[in-house]
């Protein structure tokens, strides 16, 4: 059987395999919450262009610089101002971060409640070591396929003795494919986003094949 890629499929099943609550789609770096705006705060209050630089190209580089000039001159004129002036700022910005990641712009989010995931990689990027995050995203993995695979083996026992029972095997089965290719897919892929054009991380050769 040939699988097909289903992308919003595939981001579901992955979401599935870590047995994170579902949340509204939401880009992390889109909110007004998240690192990108964070660092756009404190380079304003700063005066400082610096800690923006990182999030864009050095293509984008002279745009952001402009733009970041002008907030600071605008800011000066008075509590609205600089409110608007602000803000501006921050979509100029995140727009030209989402470039960088080949997405879409649809607007910032505010109070907007993230993926359970994002918290804990911050964190462990905090303590310095993401031994125990990864061991949970194995042990989830693993739980969701071996359900799946489960379901699977017992429907193709009785695949054979009814047109109905031979269609909840291959249900049961495309699930297991489908979910399965999601995971090893996302384990495999090598890079993504901006740093597409980095090395691939140490120990990232293997394959499941």
């Amino acid at each position: 059987m040939k699988w097909t890629t289903l992308p919003a499929f595939a981001a579901a099943t992955l979401a599935a395999a870590l047995l994170f609550p579902a949340t509204p789609a939401a880009a992390h770096c889109d909110s007004v919450e998240g690192p990108v705006v964070v660092d756009a705060k404190a380079a304003l209050e700063k005066g400082d262009v610096a800690p923006v630089l990182k999030w864009i190209s050095a293509a984008q580089e002279p745009a952001i610089r402009e733009a970041f000039r002008k907030t600071l001159g605008v800011r000066k004129l008075g509590a609205e101002a600089k409110e608007v002036a602000d803000t501006a700022f921050f979509e100029t910005l995140v727009r030209l971060h989402r470039e960088t990641e080949g997405a879409a712009y649809t607007g910032l989010k505010r109070g907007v409640k993230e993926p359970a995931f994002i918290g804990q990689l911050e964190a462990a990027l905090t303590s310095g070591s993401v031994d125990a995050f990864s061991k949970l995203v194995g042990e989830h993995a693993a739980a969701g396929i071996q359900g799946r695979f489960s379901k699977a083996l017992a429907a193709k026992k009785s695949a054979d003795a009814s047109p109905a029972d031979g269609r909840a095997w291959v249900a049961a089965y495309v699930e297991l494919m489908h979910y399965t290719k999601a995971i090893v897919e996302a384990v495999h892929a090598q890079h993504a986003g901006p740093a597409a054009h980095a090395a691939p991380a140490k120990g990232a050769g293997h394959t499941c094949d």
